[in-house]
């Protein structure tokens, strides 16, 4: 059994399946970022919605053995692309640079964009990660209730 196939039997989707879907929400996060899309919008409502209901709609069909723990991995890997995106955008998606505050405003300007960044990239994997376990637990929620 390689590697590949063995994560394949745990998940229930190849490694490239896991990331194909995870790719399905980067279209937002690159236009929000490049300002083409905005909250509150119904383009914007497609793109928030979409991908994660296409993400419980594969689990559910192809029957993975863990839907939770599916999404999850689909979750992280979106988590890490969005983590990645904003970073290759950042200077795009700032007409100014964020900078902190309160007791952290006299750090150097290089030393706050590395936190300031650092932080965002957290940031990004969590929002990725708690995609990935509100997706599964629905996943799992109805895997069970169906025939």
């Amino acid at each position: 059994m390689t590697a590949t196939s063995s994560h394949r039997s745990m998940l229930g989707l190849p490694l490239l399946a896991l990331f194909g879907l995870a790719l399905l929400g980067l279209p937002r996060v690159v236009l929000h970022d490049l300002g083409l899309v905005h909250e509150r919008t119904f383009v914007n409502l497609l793109l928030v919605v979409v991908p994660p209901v296409v993400w419980i709609t594969v689990a559910l069909v192809r029957r993975v053995p863990n839907p939770f723990l599916t999404l999850l991995a689909v979750g992280l890997c979106y988590g890490v692309l969005l983590a990645v995106t904003h970073q290759l955008l950042w200077d795009v998606a700032f007409d100014e640079p964020p900078t902190l505050g309160g007791n952290l405003t006299d750090l150097a300007p290089g030393v706050q964009t590395v936190v300031i960044r650092f932080f965002a990239t957290i940031s990004s994997v969590f929002t990725g990660v708690i995609v990935g376990v509100v997706t599964g637990l629905v996943a799992w929620a109805l895997s069970r209730v169906r025939p």
